[in-house]
């Protein structure tokens, strides 16, 4: 039995940095992941947007490795999001479950995808939490602007939120690429299987667009807090040229009828 461990330890890593930093065995790399052979059956899997992973590593082992890998991150966590997951080896034919898989034989490519999948759940996990903080926040305003009829958010604020929106939404984009089977299942019954099982094991797909519905419904309310504190804004102004043309009204009118408190 394999044990997997994948742990959302950063907002980003540094993948360059990080292959100066570490000089293993390098297995596969490229601009989003770095696979290395640490020893017999040992791999550890580096993801750019802040996920390492680790094949037949001991709990105990692993932090020693996280801290290694700290000075390259964006942002490195004192608490870690994680997620484990079991590869048993020897059966008579393919079986994903919910925490394990049954495989027939444990090829380097074949563990790569399971970590690969594994480490995209975590990511996922880690990503909703921060939707939903997002949504939670935006709830709250949204019922103080329902008891009070006004918001309780500058502008300024407000499009800080907006660009953390943005933001997120972007780096989901750029990183997770659910909707895609790697390049190494497309000319390989037995990985493409392995992926699509565990894509649906995992729920990848629901949880992915779960979370996009939920930066959308955060996104249209901010949009709506934007446009109202646009309209305030602009009410604010033209009460004040309302009252500057009254001021010069007055003025004029005090020239003409009294001139004699202009001395």
């Amino acid at each position: 039995m394999q044990k997997v461990f994948s742990y959302q330890v950063a907002d980003s890593i540094d993948l360059r940095l990080m292959k100066t930093v570490f000089k293993g065995e390098l297995y596969y790399s490229d601009a989003d992941e770095l696979f290395y052979r640490t020893g017999d059956h040992r791999f550890v899997y580096i993801f750019k947007y802040g996920v390492v992973c680790f094949l037949n590593y001991t709990e105990e082992e692993i932090p020693a490795f996280l801290k290694t890998v700290s000075p390259c991150c964006n942002n490195f966590f004192d608490k870690t999001l994680s997620e484990e997951f079991l590869v048993e080896t020897g059966a008579k034919e393919i079986k994903v479950g919910y925490n394990k898989i049954e495989v027939i034989k444990a090829t380097v490519e074949i563990l790569r995808i399971v970590m690969l999948n594994v480490s995209q759940s975590v990511a996922l996990d880690y990503y909703y939490d921060q939707s939903v903080a997002m949504l939670n926040e935006t709830n709250y305003h949204t019922s103080i602007l329902e008891k009070k009829g006004s918001l309780d958010i500058s502008g300024k604020r407000l499009k800080k939120y907006i660009g953390k929106t943005l933001l997120l939404k972007n780096r989901i984009a750029q990183n997770l690429y659910i909707f895609d089977s790697p390049p190494e299942t497309w000319e390989d019954e037995t990985l493409n299987k392995i992926d699509l099982e565990m894509k649906k094991t995992f729920d990848l797909q629901d949880r992915f667009r779960n979370i996009h519905e939920g930066l959308n419904i955060v996104r249209d309310n901010l949009d709506l807090f934007k446009d109202l504190l646009q309209y305030k804004h602009s009410t604010t102004l033209e009460w004040i040229v309302i009252i500057l043309i009254l001021i010069e009204v007055l003025h004029l009118l005090i020239i003409n009828f009294f001139p004699g408190l202009q001395k």
